[in-house]
């Protein structure tokens, strides 16, 4: 009988143990304190203009410093994805070669709590080549407490009309 006393003195201690540190939905919600940094449509349609103007530079490290440190960069012109800061350097030190210049012809931005996504079709004209080549973006941001940066970039060519 005493080893079923303490038995039952040991699940009691455990299940108060577990009681005392369940989170209550209301709990889970102020310890998470997240302040949304606000922005417009027109905030992130400026970050598309920004990671242009780093590319009239033709410095790859001014276009890598548009994305965060833990980002995806999936290219047109490779198919490599690019994971890391000198994967990308790598990636804009060939773009960048013949002088490219984006516009957006038609854009989605979607807005949340510290992120935004900015997808459509942009046309790309190279001025050394003089080429133009369509292409279907999408970008997601995250504010990173300073900065909206790049988390994820995709790019690939529109297929071609049959």
């Amino acid at each position: 009988m005493k080893h079923f006393s303490f038995g039952l003195l040991l699940i009691a201690a455990a299940l108060a143990g577990c009681a005392s540190t369940q989170v209550t939905p209301n709990q889970a919600s102020s310890a998470r304190t997240e302040s949304c940094k606000a922005a417009s449509q027109a905030d992130i349609a400026s970050l598309f203009d920004r990671w242009n103007r780093s590319l009239q530079t033709g410095d790859p490290q001014k276009v890598v410093a548009n994305y965060a440190q833990q980002s995806i960069l999936l290219p047109t012109v490779s198919n490599t994805p690019r994971l890391t800061p000198a994967e990308k350097l790598d990636y804009f030190q060939h773009f960048l070669e013949n002088r490219p210049s984006g516009k957006i012809d038609m854009r989605v931005i979607e807005i949340d709590c510290n992120t935004a996504w900015d997808a459509g079709l942009y046309t790309f004209t190279f001025a050394k080549t003089g080429a133009s080549v369509s292409g279907r973006y999408s970008y997601t941001y995250r504010w990173n407490g300073s900065d909206w940066l790049i988390t994820s970039h995709h790019s690939s060519a529109m297929p071609e009309s049959k």
